[in-house]
């Protein structure tokens, strides 16, 4: 396993000219910042090797299990560091509870944050799309195990994504309840395949055993895509808590960081 790090100023190339010719005596070099843990693993279900980054809360008790929360879009250049500074935040002035985060790397996004489609223009946006299942066989059966052997962790799980991967948040909680308990989509791309999911909720809920947990923002870009007749069918479905947000002033480039913060502090704050 290796540390996750984030690297510091010497990192960056610098002119030559500007650079001075010895260092301050009282100024250390600049060494990386470590935030986490980085590793890879080898998925059959998806056939490549995939990293995983994972922020750990700081000031825990050494072996006090923890709640996780996955997410894709989980690369240090993608949405990983800003859903984690998030949750630091949270967990540190009491208004979330402490999650580890699991931030799965893109290598083909558009592939596997999607389902099947049957609208030609839709399949113009990637040369392969359609993946979403074979992406949730390796959550399922090959990270979350892998997850569970590395860190000590609850039976609790929730996931989060923004524009496809909130799609993909989604369309797990319609396919597959049972395998979290909270979901988080941000500005859910429910425009795919002419909008066959949403019209599969509206007129037929998830089954759900137990009780779970949907929260959907939408910005003003995003809110075509949703209906009274979803939401009213996803506040009626039993075992279902649901809770729905407009930002009307955010569009599907600035809604994630704000409808995330306001998410977390309302599905995932403390018992």
């Amino acid at each position: 396993m290796a540390t996750l790090v984030l690297c510091a100023a010497a990192c960056l190339p610098v002119a030559s000219e500007a650079a001075p010719a010895t260092a301050s005596a009282s100024v250390s070099a600049a060494a990386p910042l470590s935030i986490g843990d980085t590793w890879t693993i080898a998925s059959t279900a998806l056939g490549e090797t995939r990293r995983i980054n994972v922020y750990v809360p700081a000031g825990i008790p050494a072996g006090t299990p923890l709640p996780v929360m996955y997410m894709p879009d989980g690369g240090m250049l993608e949405d990983f560091l800003h859903v984690a500074g998030l949750l630091q935040v949270g967990a540190g002035n009491g208004t979330v509870r402490p999650f580890l985060l699991v931030g799965i790397e893109n290598t083909q996004r558009r592939r596997d944050l999607t389902g099947p489609t049957e609208v030609a223009k839709d399949r113009t946006i990637a040369p392969n799309v359609g993946g979403s299942q074979a992406y949730r066989n390796f959550i399922r059966n090959e990270l979350m195990p892998e997850v569970e052997k590395r860190y000590r962790v609850t039976r609790e799980r929730a996931i989060v994504g923004e524009s496809l991967a909130g799609l993909f948040v989604v369309e797990t909680l319609a396919l597959e309840p049972d395998l979290f308990d909270t979901y988080i989509a941000i500005d859910p791309s429910l425009w795919w395949n002419d909008r066959q999911l949403a019209k599969r909720l509206a007129a037929q809920p998830p089954s759900i055993a137990g009780r779970k947990t949907l929260h959907i923002a939408f910005s003003a870009d995003g809110l075509p895509d949703v209906d009274p007749a979803l939401k009213a069918s996803l506040g009626k479905a039993p075992g279902l808590d649901f809770s729905y947000e407009a930002w009307p002033g955010e569009t599907h480039a600035t809604i994630y960081h704000p409808a995330a913060l306001k998410a977390f502090r309302a599905v995932l704050k403390p018992r």
